[in-house]
């Protein structure tokens, strides 16, 4: 397997004579978890996982109701990296990296390890 470089972050919003409205995070939610983008990482793609999702974000005025319907993904295991901590997905622009939201502590010693100049 090839070695992936990553440098992505994304982000939608709206606004509205200059406030903000609402804002989307790029975010896929695996096995019951949440998982955030995370750039400039270089890492190495494992085993297919299975299913994955975007969730949709709850500004969009697409569907007339406010809310997008959500998109299916692949996820795939990073190696040497717990399933539970990071994954990657095939749909998600240039590779980018996702790594599990956990509001209560700094990314994870694997993760830190992936990410260029840290």
């Amino acid at each position: 397997m090839a070695a992936v470089t990553v440098a992505v972050s994304a982000a939608c919003a709206s606004s509205n004579g200059g406030e903000s409205e609402a804002s989307c995070e790029y975010r896929v939610e695996y096995d019951k978890r949440m998982y955030s983008d995370v750039s400039h990482a270089e890492f190495k793609i494992g085993k297919k996982l299975g299913p994955a999702v975007f969730p949709p974000c709850d500004d969009s005025s697409d569907d007339g109701g406010g809310r997008a319907s959500p998109d299916w993904t692949v996820a795939y295991a990073i190696e040497g990296v717990d399933p539970s901590i990071a994954i990657a997905v095939d749909d998600a622009p240039d590779d980018v990296l996702f790594v599990a939201v956990d509001s209560e502590s700094d990314l994870p010693s694997e993760i830190k390890k992936l990410i260029k100049g840290s």
